[in-house]
């Protein structure tokens, strides 16, 4: 039986269809539906990933300045080229000579830095440049090349400031000095904002504004930047003339403690601190410790009339020697009889170790401690040393009559400076600072002032034609100060190297400033206090008061010490027929003892 064929029916094969779409319709609206709605955050997160970035706002570190407003360090804005690894792998490989040359540096280094980092999306190419050098990179076009704002720090007065200021590292960051210690206070914080990059990594758009940037907060120092400047040419130009290794100055306000001036050399750049050693970024005057010789018998004269001694007092001094247990004290000539003035005056270690004698091991370390030393100044500068005041009871009759002359102990000169404040402060102590004070500080009260003021008023002695810091005086001011001239420490005892010392205050009637001046082995036969710091004394302080318009507190000596003009002739005398005036002061005003002063 034959079978009849099923007639065709176009309209059920069409319904089929139809209904084929539908599913597949539904299927593909059920799938967008489920990514954009349920799943939505998912592959919106991955969309972001792949087109939407944050992008870091650049923002500058606070400025500093000195006490005057004059710019110390600021900010300037550099470019930082970085690329992709990723991307730039791709490129052709004709593009790494090409950018390698663009970007100054070998093309074996970059193709390195570029291999080593293969797998990450981001890599520094070479930083804080010229912007316009980094625009001329980036328009090469190269895949995967970009650039980015940055800031570098810049230090205007170079080497004067160095140490300081400090330096900041690549990252803006301070690393020494007053960078380091205000670091919090300066740097800034960086912004934030939303792009969304192309493909080919170009910003197409700028979505969102996360976090506004913020630049750091300004700083002012107490430093003037005039003072600072002449202290260091002229402690520059010591240590040319005397072939000395080192040296450190330090000048005060004695009124409020603020740091006027804080030099050292030698010194370095800190525009280009990388090319420079280590070993000059050390801020000798505060880090370093020296036996600070024959500076400190002020002090033991101010804890001798504390322990109740008579002003008018006369210590015999003759011949120049003084037994002490097993050991004899020395002075470099026998002065006889002398006052306390006087004992200040000649400097006299016999005069000072009988002082030391006739008062506990326990006052002499207390005073000591009072006016500063063995404790930290408390000025704030990373790394500031203590120094060495061991405590009395591990003192012999050796021990305390060789610390009553600057022996046995180590301070930084800053704690000297701090201790030569205090006594023409009437004996009130400030703590040293390099912020400009914003209000008046009280300090704290460590000694009489009737007694502090009777030391000053002897210190004048020394600055005068028959003391041992002739050079120190200034036209027209009372000055006062000491000298101190003493034997290097090194491993195995002293050393035949000196350390040459000054610590002094101006003007007298109401004092202004307090300078420190040290330097360390000084060559030849000028290695005396006197010939060697004292000058930079003479010639700092001269200029910072007037500077400072302090008016003169000794008008009469201005006139008195006025001479007539010389006629030309005498002034082109042969100098066969001039005394050396180096020569007269040495011989008639010898300075401090220069060696420890302990013979076995």
């Amino acid at each position: 039986m034959k079978l009849k064929a099923r007639a065709y029916n176009p309209r059920i094969r069409l319904q089929i269809l139809a209904a084929c779409f539908a599913v597949f319709a539904l299927l593909l609206v059920s799938r967008a539906a489920w990514m954009q709605l349920i799943h939505r955050d998912f592959y919106q997160q991955q969309g972001n990933a792949r087109f939407l970035r944050e992008l870091p706002i650049a923002t500058s570190r606070g400025m500093i300045v000195d006490r005057n407003g004059e710019p110390l360090a600021v900010s300037t804005p550099v470019e930082s080229v970085w690329a992709n690894p990723k991307e730039l792998l791709q490129a052709p490989p004709e593009t790494m000579p090409v950018l390698a040359k663009a970007l100054g540096i070998p093309q074996e280094v970059l193709t390195q830095r570029i291999a080593q980092r293969a797998g990450k999306e981001f890599v520094y190419l070479r930083r804080h440049i010229n912007p316009d050098d980094a625009q001329a990179v980036v328009a090469l076009k190269i895949p995967g090349v970009y650039s980015t704002r940055e800031f570098r720090r810049y230090y205007p007065h170079g080497e004067v400031m160095a140490h300081v200021l400090g330096f900041t590292n690549v990252d803006d960051l301070g690393q020494e000095g007053l960078e380091l210690a205000f670091n919090d206070w300066l740097t800034g914080k960086p912004g934030s904002q939303k792009i969304i990059r192309d493909r080919s990594g170009h910003i197409v758009e700028k979505v969102d504004l996360v976090r506004e940037a913020q630049p750091g907060k300004d700083l002012t120092l107490s430093i003037d930047r005039r003072i600072q400047y002449l202290a260091y040419r002229e402690l520059k130009t010591a240590l040319i003339n005397a072939q000395a290794r080192s040296g450190s100055a330090v000048v005060l306000d004695i009124k409020t403690g603020e740091i006027l001036a804080m030099v050292n050399q030698p010194s370095y750049n800190p525009n280009s601190h990388e090319s420079s050693s280590p070993y000059l970024h050390r801020n000798r005057a505060v880090t370093d410790v020296i036996e600070p010789g024959s500076v400190i018998k002020s002090i033991t004269v101010a804890a001798a009339l504390e322990n109740g001694v008579n002003p008018n007092i006369i210590i015999q001094t003759s011949p120049g020697k003084l037994q002490v247990a097993n050991r004899v004290i020395s002075d470099t000539h026998d002065y006889g009889p002398v006052s306390l003035e006087r004992l200040l005056m000649k400097s006299s270690n016999v005069g000072a170790a009988k002082l030391a004698a006739n008062m506990s091991s326990d006052h002499l370390f207390d005073v000591l401690h009072r006016f500063g030393y063995g404790q930290s100044t408390n000025s704030g500068f990373p790394g500031e040393s203590s120094g060495v005041l061991s405590p009395p009871r591990v003192w012999g009759p050796v021990e305390k009559a060789t610390i009553s002359y600057g022996y046995g102990l180590s301070v930084t000169p800053l704690q000297i400076a701090q201790a030569y404040a205090t006594l023409a402060n009437h004996g009130r102590m400030m703590t040293p600072t390099f912020v400009k004070a914003q209000e008046q500080k009280t300090g704290t009260q460590v000694m009489d002032p009737r007694i502090a003021d009777e030391v000053v008023a002897m210190l004048e002695s020394v600055t005068s034609p028959e003391g041992t810091a002739q050079r120190a005086a200034i036209t027209g001011y009372r000055v006062g100060g000491k000298t101190g001239t003493s034997r290097q420490y090194s491993v195995g005892g002293y050393g035949k190297s000196h350390i040459s010392l000054f610590a002094g205050v101006v003007p007298l009637t109401d004092p202004k400033f307090a300078m420190v001046v040290v330097i360390n082995e000084p060559a030849g036969h000028d290695y005396y206090g006197g010939l060697v710091s004292a000058p930079v004394f003479h010639n700092v302080m001269e200029g910072a008061l007037r500077l400072m318009d302090v008016p003169p507190d000794n008008v009469a000596a201005w006139y008195a010490n006025k001479k007539p003009a010389q006629p030309i002739a005498a002034s082109i005398a042969p100098a066969a027929l001039v005394t050396p005036a180096v020569h007269a002061e040495e011989e008639s005003a010898p300075d401090d003892s220069v060696v420890p002063g302990v013979q076995p």
